[in-house]
């Protein structure tokens, strides 16, 4: 039986947009995968849970038929493209007041010229939630040796900002002053992946040459995608008459069009079908990846006396 959206998020089913939002957020805090390092791969399956729930429970005409159907009877109305079909996370996070979704960074300075050591401190380190719920952490970092004044800057973006590129502007803190710096986010680019700035860190001690400024890339988790690699993969929801005979069916691509794929004779569930190039591109050298749909199986849970009787003659010839 398919999860209830309401206890996803801790909610009774009387629960008014206010306090929809409000559950939602303080788990999108609490299960964020940057929250969650060394359990990353279930904090990310439980924010796409929550994400799922909310996309359905703040929308007020799904909503509306969640509520008179049922889980079972809406998820086999509602595909998983249906229910985040016009739900931009990005904007929806945005909208609570998350900024760029990720940020703080890291200075390198203290008193000295030449080769001698300095002090590096982490003078703000904020979660990618930080903005709304205040929280900031401070700590201090071994001492390192730098001959400029290089900054470090946490930023978290969209799948779609890492296949597709984007340019996103920044404002920095720099003492007591802020800057803008506006940034090119190639097409491709990964999780882990670090981008440079030359010039764009602190001013150089007595008058020296200006710092870099580093960009720690984490690419957010996405409702609908999954990538690993220079691969995408979906999930898509085939009947068991489709299955069986063979069915054509949509499949959403990342940042455009849904494209339309063969589902063939006698497809098991958790069959892989590749979509060739369908993927990320790669970010040296030429092409891209592909994309993957894993097709599974919907097994009707429950049978109206007509479709039990056709399944029962279809037992009678050995299917």
């Amino acid at each position: 039986m398919a999860e209830d959206y309401y206890k996803v998020l801790g909610l009774e089913k009387g629960a008014d947009l206010d306090e929809i939002k409000k559950a939602y957020r303080k788990l999108a805090l609490k299960y964020h995968p940057d929250r969650n390092p060394t359990d990353k791969k279930r904090s990310e399956e439980k924010f796409k849970k929550i994400s799922e729930a909310y996309a359905v429970l703040s929308d007020p005409e799904k909503r509306k038929q969640y509520d008179e159907f049922g889980t079972d009877a809406f998820r086999q109305k509602y595909t998983q493209e249906d229910i985040f079909r016009n739900f931009d996370i990005n904007d929806i996070l945005r909208g609570f007041g998350f900024g760029n979704l990720g940020g703080g960074f890291t200075w390198y300075g203290g008193a000295g010229s030449g080769g001698g050591k300095r002090r590096a401190y982490t003078q703000r380190r904020m979660d990618p939630y930080g903005d709304i719920f205040g929280e900031q952490v401070y700590g201090q970092r071994e001492q390192v040796q730098a001959r400029e004044q290089d900054i470090e800057y946490n930023l978290s973006i969209t799948l779609e900002e890492s296949v597709l590129g984007a340019e996103k502007k920044l404002s920095l803190k720099k003492g007591d002053v802020a800057e803008e710096v506006n940034v090119k986010i190639p097409a491709g680019i990964s999780s882990g992946k670090k981008l440079r700035l030359a010039g764009k860190g602190l001013g150089g001690i007595f008058g020296g040459p200006a710092g870099d400024l580093y960009l720690n890339i984490q690419v957010l988790p996405h409702p609908l995608f999954t990538r690993d690699g220079d691969d995408l993969y979906v999930e898509r929801v085939v009947s068991f008459s489709q299955a069986c005979l063979g069915a054509t069916i949509d499949v959403p691509t990342l940042g455009g069009p849904s494209k339309r794929m063969k589902v063939p004779p006698g497809t098991q569930s958790n069959t892989k079908i590749r979509m060739k190039g369908f993927g990320v591109p790669h970010l040296k050298g030429d092409g891209r990846g592909d994309q993957y749909v894993r097709i599974f199986v919907d097994v009707p849970k429950k049978l109206n006396a007509r479709q039990a009787d056709l399944v029962r003659r279809l037992s009678d010839e050995g299917l």
